[in-house]
């Protein structure tokens, strides 16, 4: 069950999360403890019965995994809701509980690193997760995310949902967590054009390009030719790119010296755009435009559209740069 991709942002399956403990709803049963009018919902498993209990049972219904210790004060908190939430649910899900003093090897497996942690198998796959103790609306918000609030044969797609969720974590700025999710859904689907690039753009947020490389690296070519990766390549030349720059004060000398110095003015663009300075790289290149637009066979007008490519066509500064951009071609 190991991550051939690794999110590299903490380790493990699906989304480590730091929320405030909801408050115990009467006295709390211990981890484990039978639950009454359970049935079949919810049940303890151990090493030996985890293929059955989980694996395959998780090719009718979402199987959810709470891994626990007696010793864990959170874990005597989350459990108690994951069974009354299960419960109902009414069938879509079910519940395993696993206590990891006494069955060690499977959470290690996950790369379990911190209880409580919950792990969403769909499909004979862990697809979804959480670690520590959420409040009791998260937990059903979970549930109903996993399995569809019309149930399992609704239609609902856990794997498209965990995309969707990574994508808007990683919208917010939240690139750990979205890793963590987009590594799930790969090791679920190892050939998840989405899942591949999104984890690639989160290491390209994170500033570590190398690491987006590696992850380009290893796919295949016909994987990489996905309009997934459009953006991924593109940001990936721009960063070989920034990385031959020159020094970015001297750069500004230079063109104090001489305003017609467009080299110098296009590599304080690409310095600007490294910085996340949006506003200047676009201005810089708009006056290269502006200028000259036969420079570098009109790379200034290219380099721009690069740019607004990489910050998507809904963000200010493209408007605004395409607005400007329009006003200099078609005056």
């Amino acid at each position: 069950m190991s991550n051939p991709y690794g999110s590299g942002f903490g380790g493990g399956y699906g989304r480590q999360t730091t929320a405030p403990a909801a408050p115990a709803r009467g006295p709390a049963a211990a981890p484990g403890a039978p639950v009454a009018a359970a049935g079949d919902l919810v049940k303890d498993t151990t090493t030996a019965a985890f293929s059955a209990d989980v694996i395959r049972e998780s090719r009718n219904q979402p199987v959810l995994v709470d891994f626990w210790a007696p010793w864990c004060g959170p874990c005597k908190q989350l459990t108690p809701i994951l069974e009354r939430v299960v419960q109902a649910a009414g069938g879509r899900v079910k519940l395993v509980k696993m206590n990891i003093d006494e069955h060690p090897s499977i959470a290690g497996q996950l790369g379990v690193q911190s209880i409580p942690a919950v792990f969403a198998f769909v499909n004979g796959q862990p697809v979804d997760g959480f670690m520590g103790a959420l409040p009791e609306s998260e937990v059903r918000a979970f549930v109903d995310r996993l399995a569809g609030p019309g149930g399992p044969d609704a239609g609902g797609d856990p794997v498209a949902d965990a995309l969707k969720e990574a994508g808007e974590l990683l919208k917010a700025g939240d690139a750990a967590s979205a890793a963590q999710v987009f590594a799930a859904v790969l090791q679920h689907d190892p050939e998840s054009a989405p899942a591949a690039a999104g984890l690639a753009e989160c290491y390209l947020a994170a500033g570590d390009a190398a690491r987006a490389r590696a992850v380009v690296d290893q796919l295949p070519p016909a994987m990489l030719d996905d309009p997934a990766f459009a953006t991924v390549k593109t940001k990936l030349k721009l960063a070989d790119e920034i990385a031959q720059l020159g020094d970015a004060a001297t750069l500004q000398a230079r063109l104090e010296g001489n305003p017609d110095d467009h080299q110098a003015r296009f590599d304080l663009a690409l310095i600007a755009q490294a910085k996340g300075n949006r506003e200047a790289a676009a201005g810089h290149l708009l006056e290269i435009v502006r200028r000259d637009r036969a420079f570098d066979d009109d790379g200034a007008r290219r380099k721009l559209l690069e740019f607004f490519e990489v910050w998507g066509p809904t963000d200010p500064a493209t408007k605004e740069g395409r607005r400007k951009l329009s006003s200099l071609l078609f005056r």
